[in-house]
């Protein structure tokens, strides 16, 4: 089941090559794609993609408050604002309307796929650049992901996520978590591979240590 993606953005050549990059991964697929705010917020409506990427500059309605709006409308939709932005104001106001990710325009071609399935699978996604400068570090303590533990970043996955960690570290296939949890295979394999590569492990052994030693709860 291939991640569905929405894209927003009044450029139709940005838009276009973007969706280009998008189409090229094998777990993704654009199911449409809108010109001003306005046009992305009733569209989202209909369509309830997992993933909606959103320009701020936008006519009609700007992408702030688009994703103010689709996120009171359709909370199950994550948002990935690609701006080329780059001050901490722009950002600030973008998680405080939602967004699950911020990533800059400059830097879509070689972070725009691993942005869309870091937020699909429930984390949040700082465009690298703005990481390296410590504006993730302000973010956390300013926005609703200042009650993530930033020492520990098992604090910043979702619950879904830390449902699916637990279930991983107790030794079940991505069969039976899809099972239990009632979702398809390949979704369990992409939260699976994102977890991994969050926490810097690379294989199930690596993921068992790491999770007891940081002693990790038991999902509710």
């Amino acid at each position: 089941m291939a991640i569905s993606v929405f894209i927003a953005d009044d450029h139709v050549v940005l838009r276009d090559g973007v969706r280009l990059l998008i189409e090229t991964q094998a777990d993704m697929q654009v199911v449409g794609t809108a010109a001003n705010g306005r046009e992305a917020v009733d569209m989202v409506a209909g369509c309830q993609p997992d993933v909606v990427l959103m320009d701020i500059a936008m006519p009609e309605m700007d992408g702030i408050e688009a994703t103010r709006r689709i996120r009171e409308t359709c909370p199950s939709v994550q948002v990935l604002v690609l701006s080329m932005y780059a001050t901490y104001e722009y950002v600030l106001r973008a998680f405080r309307a939602g967004a699950r990710g911020y990533l800059l325009k400059d830097s879509a071609g070689t972070e725009v796929a691993d942005a869309i399935r870091t937020i699909y699978t429930g984390q949040t996604f700082v465009s690298h650049k703005l990481a390296s400068a410590g504006m993730e570090e302000t973010l956390h303590r300013k926005v609703g992901l200042d009650a993530m533990d930033l020492n520990n970043p098992l604090a910043r996955l979702s619950p879904r996520g830390r449902e699916i960690l637990r279930l991983v570290v107790e030794g079940k296939s991505s069969r039976e978590i899809g099972e239990i949890l009632a979702m398809p295979v390949g979704i369990v394999d992409t939260y699976r591979s994102q977890l991994m590569k969050k926490l810097g492990v690379d294989d199930i052994p690596g993921l068992m240590k790491y999770v007891v030693h940081l002693d990790m709860p038991r999902a509710n």
